[in-house]
This record gives C-alpha cells, sequence and structure tokens, in this order.
C-alpha cells in the first residue's frame, strides 16, 4: 500500500523550521542532513555556499513522515504555493495551542473558528513560508 508524505522545500530555513516543528508538533527530528556531510557525488566539488543547507531532513509524527530540504543555491526559489498541510486534532484546545504556535511571526489568512465539519478551523502561513490548516474537534458526518 502506498504512503503519501509531504516534502517541503525551503530557502536556506530548513533546519530551522524543522526543529521548530519537531518542538511545537511534538514530533522526531530523525535526520538532518547537510549537503556537506553527505558522501561526495560526482567531481566531489560543493558549490560555495551549499554545505551547510540541508540535503535531506526527516521527521515522525504519529507514524507519518515530514521531509524537506534547503534548495539548491543559484536556482530560484518561487515559495511554498498551491498546497497546505493539515492537521487535525481531537480536542479543540490542542488545535488553538497549534495554531497559535505556528501562527507566530507568520501570518493568519483564517482565523480558528467554529466550521460545519469542526468545532474550530484555522488558515496560516508560518514564518518559513509553510502553509496550514488546522482542525480541533472535528464534527462527525
Amino acid at each position: 500500500m502506498a504512503q503519501l508524505d509531504p516534502y517541503l522545500m525551503f530557502d536556506g530555513s530548513c533546519a530551522d523550521a524543522m526543529r521548530f516543528y519537531e518542538r511545537t508538533l511534538g514530533g522526531t527530528l530523525d535526520a538532518m542532513v547537510t549537503f556537506g556531510s553527505a558522501p561526495p557525488c560526482g567531481d566531489g566539488q560543493l558549490p560555495a555556499g551549499l554545505e551547510h543547507r540541508i540535503m535531506h531532513a526527516h521527521m515522525l509524527l504519529q507514524g507519518r513522515s515530514l521531509m524537506a530540504s534547503d534548495s539548491m543555491p543559484g536556482r530560484p526559489y518561487e515559495g511554498m504555493k498551491g498546497f497546505a498541510l493539515a492537521l487535525s486534532y481531537p480536542e479543540v484546545d490542542e488545535a488553538r495551542r497549534i495554531f497559535d504556535a505556528l501562527a507566530e511571526g507568520g501570518q493568519v489568512t483564517m482565523p480558528m473558528q467554529k466550521t460545519f465539519w469542526a468545532e474550530a478551523f484555522g488558515m496560516l502561513t508560518d514564518r518559513f513560508g509553510t502553509p496550514w490548516m488546522v482542525n480541533g474537534g472535528l464534527t462527525p458526518t
């Protein structure tokens, strides 16, 4: 059976973002590989400024994976757009706590509010540019 898990691309802030998500979401960051610490490829020469950027990061969160890396220097980085990561919590208080933590330094696009599918739902883009949708207290259908 296939498993679909998100892979995020950052422009130099991957390490900070993944450490923040680990603390905020309660995940376990089990990989953070820089380009400089990876085995050499090709001619073994890294472009300047690449050695500290993240080649691959992996975090486990309740049996699912959140993966990420930094983009390659010199290539255009257009940011994250056209998607959102969705989180769902049985308890409204936990959803609000997570929403508030992710919103700090970011931009709320829809404040937490009651909807027909959840007691609380809100949307935001965090300070790292990642879009989120947070649900709390889902209404049974």
